[in-house]
């Protein structure tokens, strides 16, 4: 055995050093082919999500610290929506509002102020129209997508609500926007006619302010007084 090593001692040697070459490039092979197969994955995931990601835009207003129009990726929710505005302000109140609603595209978020609450809460008590079985649960605006529930979601919903008749002369935004086919804009067109033109002689006067014509007429008529 010896004499058979030392016979061939160099070609031993050779031998050995092929194979251990042998081995070292198979290992950075597959080590090699390893971290391409983790690239390839880790781009095929960083394209899915490029590809199934977008964003939203929301507005939002009111009781926060920086109000505006915010981009926001769609999986994001209201209170990822109220950070990016700053936060919220000392004297607001979310009671109302659902925090951890997901936000939609052109979504609108009002923030209200402890004193907006209070008084919509008080201006609900006077009229005996409560509508669910919290006020918290209402908010004054119809159109505030972050609510957990809206004051006026349907015009057959605003015709149920509506107990007694509607002073046009004196009634409030909010008020207004409780009559069937009234919304915001044409709330605020009331208002504005009042403020430049004094009260109301006639219920029919209302025709007078932009927006309203008779089909609007006909159908609140029987719900509102001077």
């Amino acid at each position: 055995m010896n004499y058979f090593i030392k016979k061939y001692w160099k070609y031993i040697v050779c031998i050995l050093i092929i194979l251990v070459i042998l081995f070292i490039n198979c290992f950075c092979y597959e080590k090699k082919n390893k971290v391409s197969t983790s690239s390839v994955k880790k781009l095929s995931i960083v394209k899915e999500e490029k590809i199934n990601s977008k964003t939203f835009f929301v507005d939002i207003k009111g009781a926060v610290n920086a109000p505006g129009v915010y981009e926001l990726d769609s999986n994001k929710r209201v209170i990822d929506v109220i950070n990016l505005a700053g936060g919220l302000k000392d004297n607001a109140d979310t009671i109302n509002l659902n925090l951890s609603k997901k936000i939609t595209d052109e979504m609108y978020i009002i923030v209200y102020t402890k004193d907006e609450i209070y008084n919509y809460k008080k201006n609900k008590e006077n009229n005996n129209q409560i509508t669910c079985a919290s006020f918290e649960c209402e908010c004054p605006d119809v159109k505030n997508d972050a609510c957990i529930k809206n004051s006026n979601n349907s015009t057959e919903n605003k015709t149920e609500k509506i107990t007694g008749k509607l002073s046009i002369n004196t009634a409030t935004k909010e008020e207004l926007m409780t009559l069937p086919s009234i919304g915001e804009a044409k709330a605020d067109a009331i208002i504005s006619y009042r403020q430049t033109n004094g009260n109301f002689n006639l219920i029919e006067d209302i025709k007078k302010v932009s927006g309203i014509g008779d089909s609007v007429f006909e159908k609140i008529k029987d719900y509102i007084v001077l």
